[in-house]
Formats: C-alpha cells, sequence, structure tokens
C-alpha cells in the first residue's frame, strides 16, 4: 500500500523534531525558534505549546504523562512543567558539559535513556565551532532517578559517533540505536544493544547499514515490535524515507515522503495509528496507517 502524506504544518524556521502525542494533539519542536508547537487535528491549526525551549529537540512523555526534553542550546537534560518551571535533571557527565542532547527513551523503571551528539550547528552559533565540545566522545547516557528526586547519570555506549535517534524493544531487554554519522569515516547504522540487568549494555550488533547514504534520525515503535524509521535525503541514495524494519532489522517497507530529510517521527491519533512525521525544512506531516503505535502516554488498548 503506497502512503499518501499530508503537509499538515510548516514550513517553520528550518528543522522540526521531537513528536509527542499528547492525548488530544502532537507537540513538536521547532528547534532554532526555541519554541514547543502544537498540533490540533481537529481544528488544523498549530499554536504555540511552550516558548524559550533552548533549542529543544527530542520530547518525550512518560507513562504518568510528564514531559521530558532535550534542550541542546543549554547542553541538558530537562523536565518540562505544566506550570512553565522547568527542572534540569542533569548537565554533565564527568565534570565537562554535555555535547547537544538529541534525543530520549524512557524504560519500564522510570530511567531516562538519551543520546548526546555533536552536530554542528544544531543548537545555534555557538555550536559551529567544535572547540566547544568538552567531551572528547558522543555517547548514550542513561540517568537513574534517586529517592531525592535527583538523577545519576551514567554512560552506556563506548563505540557510537553522533548517536541519534533512540528507542526501545516490546520487551525493553532490547535498545535501538541510530549511528548517525555526518562524515565519511563514520557508520550510519540501525544498532540493538542487550539491556543487561544492571543497567549496562551488552555487546552491539548491526540490524541494517546504510553505507554512504543519510541513515536513520528518528523513531518509534508499533504493538507488534516493528520499528518505523525516518531516513534519507534526496542527494543520494533512496532518498527520503520512512523505513519499517522488523525486530531483527529486515527492510518490511519504504515509504517515500513528499519533503526532503525526515528527522523524526511518532504515532497519534485515537487509536494511535496517524504517523506524523517532521523534517529538517521544517515541516509536519501525517499518513493513516493500517498499524498501531506503542506509546509509554497515552496507552491505547
Amino acid at each position: 500500500m503506497t502512503w499518501k502524506f499530508d503537509i499538515v504544518a510548516g514550513p517553520f524556521n528550518h528543522v522540526t523534531e521531537g513528536p509527542a502525542w499528547d492525548g488530544t494533539g502532537l507537540i513538536f519542536t521547532s528547534i532554532r525558534e526555541s519554541l514547543i508547537l502544537k498540533y490540533d487535528p481537529v481544528t488544523t491549526e498549530t499554536s504555540t505549546y511552550r516558548k524559550d525551549t533552548n533549542y529543544a529537540n527530542g520530547l518525550m512523555f512518560d507513562k504518568d504523562g510528564l514531559l521530558y526534553a532535550c534542550e541542546g542550546g543549554a547542553r541538558r537534560m530537562v523536565q518540562y512543567h505544566s506550570n512553565g518551571d522547568t527542572t534540569v535533571l542533569a548537565d554533565s557527565y564527568e565534570g565537562k558539559r554535555f555535547n547537544i542532547p538529541n534525543d530520549l527513551a524512557i524504560d519500564n523503571y522510570s530511567r531516562i535513556w538519551f543520546t548526546d551528539p555533536y552536530y554542528e550547528g544544531a543548537a545555534g552559533p555557538w555550536s559551529e565551532d567544535r572547540s566547544h565540545k568538552e567531551l572528547d566522545h558522543d555517547s548514550v547516557y542513561c540517568l537513574l532517578p534517586n529517592q531525592n528526586g535527583t538523577y545519576s547519570c551514567s554512560r552506556v555506549t563506548f563505540d557510537t559517533t553522533r548517536p541519534n535517534g533512540l528507542l526501545f524493544s516490546l520487551d525493553h531487554k532490547i535498545l535501538y540505536v541510530a549511528q548517525s554519522g555526518r562524515n565519511q569515516d563514520e557508520f550510519r547504522q540501525l544498532r540493538a544493544y542487550p539491556l543487561n540487568d544492571d543497567g549496562t549494555l551488552g555487546k552491539m550488533s548491526v540490524l541494517h547499514d546504510f553505507g554512504a547514504h543519510r541513515g536513520i534520525d528518528g523513531m518509534c515503535l508499533t504493538t507488534d515490535g516493528k520499528i518505523v524509521a525516518t531516513a534519507g535525503i534526496r542527494s543520494g541514495g533512496p532518498g527520503p524515507s520512512i523505513y519499517i524494519f522488523s525486530p531483527d532489522g529486515d527492510v518490511i517497507d519504504r515509504h517515500e515522503v513528499p519533503v526532503d530529510r525526515p528527522t523524526n517521527c511518532t504515532f497519534g491519533g485515537p487509536d494511535l495509528s496517524t504517523l506524523y512525521v517532521t523534517s529538517f525544512e521544517g515541516y509536519l506531516m501525517k499518513v493513516e496507517t493500517n498499524m498501531q503505535g506503542r506509546l509509554a502516554y497515552p496507552q491505547v488498548t
């Protein structure tokens, strides 16, 4: 079945990212404007949801409906409160500031996992200069909640360069990581890391290699464990697409999208069968599918 994508909002000022369904509408980030926007599928209007987000990129709700974000410009992981307040969860590792936190996933134990690549220019003018990079690696981290409300931060990957999208398998025993290098000597792969009982990651396996072409940016999951991912660019390879992978990395299907460089995706709608897609040029698209998304919040049975 060929998917017909509808552009429902945009273009905004450059990259849109972080799509997250809140039960009534789709919120997403306009990174360069430091805004979170909300698309209402009933009125088809888009409004401002939150301002001054420090170039926030990835967003995610936990099972209780609390909203978390990767604030790339402030180089920190935060929780946003409905009254407008912001709680900083972490902003450094071993005394050095994070690179540019990008995307996140939350597990069944309320641990927050996030990627921390350094993409030049992704967080404003300062980020064009790599001398501002304090860490000598681009890694995935895990934030473990403590009883006093703080978080302990641990580094969990030691083989990634510019890790991007992040996703847990249905049983939360596998962490999927988009290894999304820009340079010729960097890999563009969909990777799977088994999750150990102590919160560390086991030996990585490559589920799909995109070779020289633009790999995965963002991902989401279906209720039967399929991985839905944004990848591709018009200037090379198969072009801008939504890929459907099996849990083992087999390409089940691929759907071309009408704008270049799709960035991220998530499911929404009353039964979580509508796929929403953001893009590098600042668009928001949606398409009706025959799949159902697995979200931590809101859950649909």
